[in-house]
């Protein structure tokens, strides 16, 4: 089975990523190639990079450091849903890959990205050079969600269509094959 780490990236109040994951995680969950942990970075709570050594020594001095990076370590593959604030990443998921270093390493991501007209995919772009220098894949299959305030009902449910399960289902199979090709170098 393939670790999948899902990360909420918004932290901020009345933020739409927590219903974009309810509604991806169960698909994650049901695909059977796949154990599906979910880290909210708005639960995890990580303050502005504090730790006092480089992230590359793996030196860390902060419980909330060992932490992130047991969640990061044991993980095979990610999926950061993530809106894209002023066309560029949302802050806490950007200091929270700069937390560590090697954990990242010879694992592949996507996103589920999700805004207005863009869809977040400005700051998905922003987040792959970041992600490669740490050696981590960025597959290309991904979920782009424009629109999205208009896809939350009352209930405060994010109602997806049949694009966005069938890239879904897409994505998760990409990621599969890519954790696979990259589990020797892993080890």
């Amino acid at each position: 089975m393939i670790n999948l780490l899902v990360v909420i990236a918004s932290v901020r109040p009345g933020r739409v990523g927590e219903p974009v994951a309810n509604w991806f995680v169960p698909i994650a969950e049901a695909d059977e190639r796949f154990n599906v942990e979910v880290a909210d970075l708005k639960v995890l709570d990580l303050p502005f990079m504090d730790e006092p050594n480089m992230p590359g020594r793996r030196e860390y001095t902060k419980e909330h450091t060992k932490k992130w990076s047991a969640i990061v370590d044991r993980a095979d593959a990610f999926v950061f849903v993530t809106p894209e604030y002023n066309a560029t990443p949302a802050p806490a998921l950007k200091n929270a890959i700069d937390y560590l270093y090697h954990e990242w390493a010879f694992k592949p991501a996507s996103f589920v990205s999700y805004g207005g007209v863009w869809a977040g995919a400005r700051a998905v772009q922003a987040l792959k050079p970041t992600l490669t220098q740490l050696s981590v894949m960025p597959v290309p299959e991904m979920v782009p969600i424009p629109g999205v305030a208009g896809l939350i009902d009352e209930e405060g449910n994010f109602q997806a269509d049949e694009r966005h399960e069938k890239g879904a289902a897409t994505m998760l199979g990409s990621l599969a094959k890519w954790s696979g090709a990259l589990e020797t170098l892993r080890q």
